[in-house]
């Protein structure tokens, strides 16, 4: 018997992501704030551009790495054989600069990190998997509902350094991926 690397960029993702906490334990923290935590700087400032992408690959700390981790990897490698590798690439590459422009913009004193969106965004595209083209699955309702619904909640009285916003718009984004993929819409080309 043997182990096989089954999901690419899953476990890619994963392995980097914990390369980057252990990094950020090595330096106290000032590389994931110089490269793994997206905030407002100058428009001039070259990082920032990377950071919109980047800050989805930086944790707090193992509890907050393990947190999204466990849901990534429990739900990400269905996802990516049902989609295929390049595709779910680019849904989480377009997640996080989705999510870090909003942050950036309306959230200019703060800084994001940490892959929670990218976690969402996964939890709500597995409710379309078994999704046909005009059809909404309950299933997928109620994981919007109590998934989104508790963060909407918890963003109106939740005083805590959580970024529910990240988590809504992952969860919009996974929604708008999965109703796209099931009602044909060329977004992305399978691989």
């Amino acid at each position: 018997m043997k182990i096989k690397y089954n999901s690419p960029v899953v476990l890619t993702f994963a392995l980097i992501s914990f390369a980057v906490l252990v990094l950020g334990w090595i330096t106290g923290g000032k590389s994931t704030t110089l490269l793994f935590s997206v905030y407002r700087t100058s428009l001039f400032d070259i990082r920032l551009y990377l950071r919109l992408f980047t800050h989805v690959l930086g944790h707090a700390d193992l509890s907050h790495y393990m947190g999204n981790f466990m849901i990534i990897l429990l739900v990400g490698p269905m996802l990516e054989e049902k989609y295929g590798s390049k595709t779910l690439l680019l849904m989480i590459v377009f997640t996080a600069f989705v999510t870090g422009v909003i942050h950036v913009v309306f959230f200019p004193g703060v800084a994001l990190l940490g892959a929670s969106g990218i976690a969402f965004m996964m939890i709500l595209l597995s409710g379309f998997a078994n999704a046909r083209k005009k059809e909404i699955p309950l299933t997928l309702i109620c994981v919007a509902v109590l998934y989104l619904g508790t963060e909407v909640v918890d963003g109106i009285f939740a005083k805590d350094n959580i970024s529910q916003l990240a988590h809504i718009i992952g969860g919009v984004c996974g929604c708008a991926f999965g109703w796209c993929i099931a009602n044909k819409v060329q977004i992305f080309k399978k691989r």
